[in-house]
């Protein structure tokens, strides 16, 4: 099947994925339209005092745990994690998280189970890769939002108590485009039976219990379609054939998977035939956090160990962090920190008050808190120089403390690419940026739209555009004493307020300029997305320091005067982003990719040795292998 689907093919099942209606009020979209809505988050919703006392307890055992019982430089010498470590995670509890107390979990907060996966990734990033993968995207998840009671009620207490869960989606030839899924689950009395390759699927050289993504054929009373099922792993026809080695997280269980004529019943379907994809989409909305939680801690960590560094280490007879070229580092890490931690903090409290749609918010943390924690991370590699190339393992055999900043580096690196990548998320935040426009003149941008309904929508895009635009040309940004409320911070709200409005625009402008090919351009949609992205942080960021100006009173100066240091970084990179939309190379470097692509340039590449030889990149058999196996 992967070989026969089309562009517009692949397009059209990912739009039929996407929740395509808005039922609750949402930051991020009406940023993307211009409508600063700093109510939508601001004043934050307050913490629940007993689940905050649930999940301090938890936090509480987890670092103990850790501390007495886990010992990390172990799992990166040995490249897995010890068996008493997973055996302790299971006794504590870490595997239920997220799973309500009513199906034997331990129900923490989306707030408190952020900081959980912060601090266990901290200590080592493959523990919060487990946890993660296990409750954020595995079976936990998806059951919870769309199975039935009877689902529920057999497989959640397994997945809380000693059975590790693992999602099972990608294939050797298909990544984000899944109009391509070549796993088949062909109909059968009483259930389905399963063939393909799953590749890269996190947990599943250990796991117990899965969620399977497979293809069901079209039939007569059968819609069919990309549907989801529950799998136990000990099932017939279930092989692991490898387990997947990295450049970081060496602790991690990766697997490449065979289903060989696998039985599923009919009962382990979550949810309806075709509903899979839409099911893994929206189990990512709130699944996402996980990953800028895991960013947040190591942020952190990086402020931590770059001040006590900086602060020790002596050079031309001052403290290295005295010296400017260094604490220009030291600010952007520790502002950064800061700012990552305001948009988790925002992002999950709206998660659990559960008044918001977070779709965007919590694809924007994803973005934002990936590529930003790599750049902090890179930083700090630098500010401790030979140290930081150096392992934390060589660092203890001769006697300094073993900080495994290269670690860091390396385990921090798959978050760009994990649950999306960067581009991907680039055009997926994109896409929901743009859908009022579509709704509104969709069918004026579509080529193939015959021309009634060219005329309909030329009516409806000129009642919306006569009411919309005139409002983007003033508002609160623009008068001196709005938000004064908010003190020193007031300025960069205005900036906010105002820069959305230009963003609402910039978005507008483009559309009118390349109409239905705006979708190729995606280096302009990525810089709208990225825009946005340092807009919410902003304004996140904002939210977060009065509000714990308010609980915690003592740290009001501080985190004022930490917001006003994001703020100022972010604000100059918004601008510069601004800049980027109209004048850039981006014409030029696609005529050069393409010439580059047709070989024009080969001799460029004489006089290297590759040491992986030649042939192509992915051997025609394991395409075929992908495709499903016939057994």
């Amino acid at each position: 099947m992967s070989s026969t689907v089309s562009e517009r093919q692949a397009r059209e099942v990912a739009e039929a994925a996407r929740e395509s209606e808005w039922r609750l009020p949402s930051f991020g979209k009406e940023l993307f339209l211009g409508n600063f809505r700093l109510d939508l988050i601001h004043p934050q919703p307050r913490l629940d005092p007993q689940a905050v006392e649930k999940g301090e307890r938890f936090l509480a055992t987890l670092r103990e745990f850790l501390e007495s019982e886990v010992d990390p430089l172990e799992i990166e010498r040995d490249a897995r994690i010890p068996d008493h470590v997973v055996d302790g995670l299971k006794r504590i509890g870490a595997l239920g998280m997220k799973v309500a107390e009513e199906y034997g979990g331990l129900g923490l907060s989306q707030v408190y189970y952020n900081r959980a996966l912060a601090a266990a990734g901290v200590w080592h990033a493959s523990l919060s890769a487990l946890l993660s993968a296990h409750q954020s995207i595995g079976v936990a998840e998806p059951l919870r939002l769309f199975g039935t009671e009877e689902q529920k009620r057999k497989w959640l207490p397994l997945v809380a108590r000693d059975k590790i869960s693992a999602f099972l989606l990608t294939e050797p030839d298909v990544g984000s485009d899944p109009a391509r899924l070549a796993t088949t689950a062909t109909p059968t009395e009483g259930g389905y039976v399963l063939n393909g390759r799953k590749l890269w699927a996190t947990n599943g050289a250990i796991a117990d219990i899965v969620v399977v993504m497979a293809q069901v054929p079209k039939g007569e009373g059968r819609r069919g379609g990309i549907s989801a099922f529950v799998l136990p792993y000990d099932s017939d026809g279930v092989s692991v054939e490898h387990r997947n080695a990295f450049m970081g997280l060496r602790g991690i269980e990766n697997s490449v998977t065979r289903l060989d004529g696998v039985f599923v019943p009919q009962e382990n379907r979550i949810g309806r035939e075709g509903e899979g994809l839409k099911i893994a989409l929206t189990t990512l909305n709130t699944g996402r956090l996980a990953l800028p939680a895991i960013c947040v801690g190591q942020a952190k960590w990086a402020t931590k160990v770059a001040r006590e560094w900086s602060v020790e280490r002596v050079q031309w007879g001052r403290p290295i962090g005295k010296h400017d070229a260094v604490a220009q580092k030291i600010a952007f890490i520790a502002a950064s920190a800061f700012g990552l931690e305001a948009m988790l903090d925002v992002a999950s409290r709206l998660a659990d008050d559960k008044s918001s749609d977070i779709r965007i918010e919590a694809a924007l943390a994803k973005l934002y808190g990936s590529e930003m924690g790599w750049k902090v991370l890179d930083e700090l590699m630098q500010v401790r120089g030979g140290r930081g190339y150096e392992t934390a393992a060589s660092l203890k055999a001769r006697g300094e403390k073993p900080v495994p900043a290269e670690q860091a580096l390396r385990d921090m690196r798959i978050n760009r690419i994990f649950e999306g990548s960067t581009e991907i998320m680039h055009l997926l935040i994109a896409r929901e940026a743009v859908d009022q426009h579509l709704q509104v003149a969709g069918d004026l941008l579509d080529g193939d739209t015959d021309v009634k309904a060219k005329i309909a929508a030329a009516g409806r895009a000129g009642r919306f555009y006569s009411s919309w635009l005139p409002q983007l040309a003033v508002g609160k940004g623009q008068m001196p004493r709005s938000y004064e409320e908010l003190g020193p911070l007031a300025p960069y709200v205005r900036y906010v307020e105002r820069a959305s409005r230009k963003l609402a625009r910039s978005i507008f402008y483009g559309m009118t300029r390349w109409q239905a090919k705006l979708e190729f351009r995606q280096a302009f949609l990525g810089r709208l997305v990225d825009i946005g992205s340092e807009l919410f942080a902003m304004a996140a960021t904002v939210a977060y320091a009065d509000t714990l100006g308010r609980e915690q009173p003592a740290r009001r100066g501080e985190a004022q005067e930490l917001a006003e240091l994001f703020c100022l970084q972010a604000k100059r990179r918004a601008e510069e982003l601004f800049d980027r939309l109209w004048d850039n190379d981006d014409d030029e470097n696609r005529a050069a990719a393409a010439r580059v692509l047709d070989g024009r340039y080969k001799w460029l590449e004489e006089g290297i040795v590759d040491p992986a030889g030649e042939g192509p990149m992915i051997p025609p058999e394991v395409k075929e292998s992908a495709a499903g196996v016939t057994g």
